[in-house]
């Protein structure tokens, strides 16, 4: 319930944000004038998500294949699109090495689901299931639409800061001049907070999708491993291209694999018997521990779209029955 009120609290103030400035702007521009950033904004948003599942689907190098080229596949994925009453998702592997699992989609009818070829190789099938589930619930929440929509909000103040700048330098040394500044100014300021706040509902977006997982039928220990190994299997790419090929699509990854380094050493203090696996018990007794992050750790995680792996572990075991 919790993830619900912070997300509709989010979308309130981001919205509230951008009904005080465009109120504002409109005032002293005059009602017309404020009208084109809206539709900058939107003209640039409508076309990435027109053409973004095509852009997404050539850095991937996704291939998809039929029920008889991945039957596995397909049953796991038919199975939690009918717990999640959705239209079952197009299923692709993508060709690259690197361990990861992606959805996709302008809508639940259009969603695309993705594997690479390194998770195959990485996860059981109960651990794959989670990250599926991960998945599905990411296309049963509208993930994809949500977050294109309040991408618009940072956009727009883009482009109120870079008008109204570009007007004050025209508008010379005068008072005019100088409002149309300090505008600019304020509106680069909120750019650069909403811009936050968007990517904190980014990441209240992964949470919400972890437990959609679990309602989904799979066990929270199950989908803690796997993001455990999802750690280290993206941490033996640091410094590689194809982690910097990646930049670009990591919001839409299941972690984000450029993170990975720096993660693994406070997961070390979850897997207790080092099997390179959380159980059910691990899992139990992280419940009880209180995390302590350093100050890095922190301000790394307000800058990006997923949340501290130590801490999405630890949500997952309060998840448990």
């Amino acid at each position: 319930m919790w993830l619900k009120t912070r997300m509709f609290l989010l979308v309130a103030l981001l919205f509230g944000i951008l009904y005080g400035v465009v109120v504002g702007v409109g005032i002293w521009m005059g009602a017309g004038a404020w009208w084109i950033y809206l539709i900058i904004a939107f003209i640039f948003l409508g076309i990435q998500y027109l053409i973004g599942p095509a852009i997404v689907g050539r850095t991937m190098r996704i291939k998809w294949v039929s029920e008889k080229e991945a039957p596995e596949l397909h049953r796991m994925v038919a199975e939690l699109a009918g717990k999640a009453q959705l239209p079952k998702p197009r299923v692709g592997i993508s060709q690259v090495a690197m361990p990861n699992a992606f959805a996709f989609g302008r809508t639940s009818r259009d969603s695309r689901v993705c594997v690479t070829q390194g998770i195959l190789k990485l996860l059981s099938k109960d651990e794959l299931k989670a990250v599926l589930g991960h998945e599905m619930s990411h296309i049963k929440h509208r993930d994809m639409m949500v977050m294109t929509l309040l991408s618009a909000i940072p956009l727009i103040m883009y482009w109120i800061a870079l008008g109204t700048m570009f007007r004050g330098m025209l508008g010379g040394r005068g008072q005019a001049g100088l409002i149309a500044m300090l505008v600019g100014m304020g509106a680069f300021a909120l750019y650069f907070i909403t811009n936050l706040l968007v990517l904190y509902g980014s990441r209240i977006r992964e949470y919400y999708a972890d437990k959609g997982s679990v309602e989904l039928g799979n066990e929270p220990h199950h989908l803690a491993t796997a993001l455990y190994k999802l750690v280290y299997g993206n941490a033996r790419f640091k410094g590689r291209p194809e982690l910097k090929q990646m930049e670009g699509v990591k919001a839409f990854f299941v972690n984000d694999p450029t993170r990975a380094w720096s993660e693994i050493k406070e997961l070390a203090q979850v897997d207790l018997d080092m099997s390179g696996t959380i159980d059910s018990y691990e899992l139990m007794e992280l419940r009880s521990k209180t995390i302590k992050l350093s100050s890095a750790d922190k301000m790394m995680e307000i800058l990006s779209t997923h949340p501290n792996m130590l801490k999405r572990i630890r949500h997952l075991s309060s998840l448990m029955a």
